[in-house]
């Protein structure tokens, strides 16, 4: 269920446009959409995950939320994204129930990641591998983690940050399972076109490792 291109929504205050955003991303191949608005709006950000859900169940992609279990909870999403200060893994399972993906930003660190999984997530995430736009200061990660992480771990493995086509195949090779993107797909001029640019690479990738 967690491969391929992983879009994280941009922060939108028009639901309407928002939703056509993702509606592009979804039509050219995204296969998981991450709703992330760090306003403090409530009313919003519920009409939005709402809009959004409607979208992905259109497409039978799942959405995921950003750093609020509640909202995750009150929308019927169809699971949460933690980062280091959103509650923790056991919290989010018993909150949302046994069948919802729970995926745990891990940075640089395989160690959290490992907690991670023990603890019940579905996915992990590590990153920024490259300069990021939306998070300068983001943590450096090396690629070498997504080999140690691949070989550690039993769940998919997520990269994040600073990603683009002209740089996800050193990722791909690296044995991440999928790539959030925000800046590279919501940011160009055809969103659609750049969702089948990352989903067109990770099929090739697929092709290659059956062959």
């Amino acid at each position: 269920m967690i491969g391929g291109l992983y879009a994280i929504t941009p922060e939108c205050a028009d639901t309407e446009n928002l939703v056509q955003l993702v509606r592009q991303a979804l039509s050219g191949g995204a296969r998981l959409v991450q709703y992330r608005n760090k306003g403090d709006d409530v009313a919003l950000r519920h009409e939005q995950a709402s809009e959004l859900l409607a979208l992905c169940r259109h497409f039978h992609v799942p959405l995921i939320i950003n750093d609020d279990i509640r909202l995750a909870d009150l929308t019927g999403a169809d699971g949460v994204h933690l980062g280091k200060d959103d509650g923790g893994v056991r919290e989010a399972r018993l909150i949302l129930g046994p069948d919802k993906i729970i995926g745990v930003s891990c940075y640089n660190d395989l160690q959290r990641a490992l907690d991670a999984e023990s603890h019940g997530a579905n996915y992990v995430a590590f990153g920024s591998f490259f300069p990021s736009p939306t998070k300068p200061d983001a943590t450096a990660a090396p690629l070498t983690l997504l080999h140690e992480a691949k070989q550690s771990l039993g769940i998919p493995v997520v990269a994040i940050g600073g990603i683009t086509t002209d740089n996800v195949n050193s990722l791909i090779e690296a044995g991440t399972d999928a790539v959030a993107v925000i800046s590279a797909l919501f940011d160009s001029d055809d969103i659609g076109v750049a969702a089948s640019r990352f989903a067109v690479l990770f099929e090739k990738s697929i092709h290659h490792t059956l062959h």
